[in-house]
């Protein structure tokens, strides 16, 4: 068994959710899909994030791996041993590579994906032991709220066409 660096509060883990909650609202303000991360350091946060993929026209502008590089830019490192990754929705395949190449310690995330996740809905990348580093994983933090701002978002966009046509 892997022993993690950092062992949080429920009430801190909440907070540092919230702060995902906040860059996913971000997100979805700029009609984005509303997923927000933030990476923290020592009760810091260093990294913050919200997907851009419309904006951008960059597949790899998820706000895991844009929260990932503020992080690397703010210890001046690749390497962030020891840091936590909070995130509104599972992380994928992609960004569950961004996180084991990062060497995160520690991912909380919110909703699960059953379409796309890759921390234990499709798969569980970041516990597969073939890898030369693995994360402690949890799930559920805050996941009502994480969830339903996704909804909200879908269903607000299936409006919205519907009204266009007709």
């Amino acid at each position: 068994m892997i022993i993690r660096s950092v062992k949080l509060t429920q009430e801190e883990k909440e907070g540092f959710m919230r702060e995902a909650l906040l860059e996913a609202k971000k997100a979805e303000i700029m009609g984005e899909v509303p997923i927000g991360a933030v990476v923290v350091l020592d009760g810091e946060i260093i990294g913050r994030g919200h997907n851009v993929r419309e904006t951008s026209q960059d597949a790899t502008t998820h706000a895991e791996m844009i929260a990932i590089r503020d992080a690397n830019r703010h210890v001046k490192s690749w390497r962030l041993e020891k840091a936590q990754l909070f995130v509104t929705l599972e992380p994928c395949p992609m960004c569950s590579g961004g996180i084991l190449l990062s060497r995160i310690d520690q991912v909380f995330y919110g909703a699960k994906d059953p379409k796309g996740g890759a921390a234990g809905s499709l798969m569980n990348l970041l516990q597969d032991m073939r890898f030369n580093h693995s994360c402690y994983v949890e799930t559920g933090i805050l996941e009502e709220e994480c969830g339903s701002i996704l909804t909200n978002f879908f269903k607000k966009i299936r409006q919205e066409k519907k009204a266009k046509k007709g």
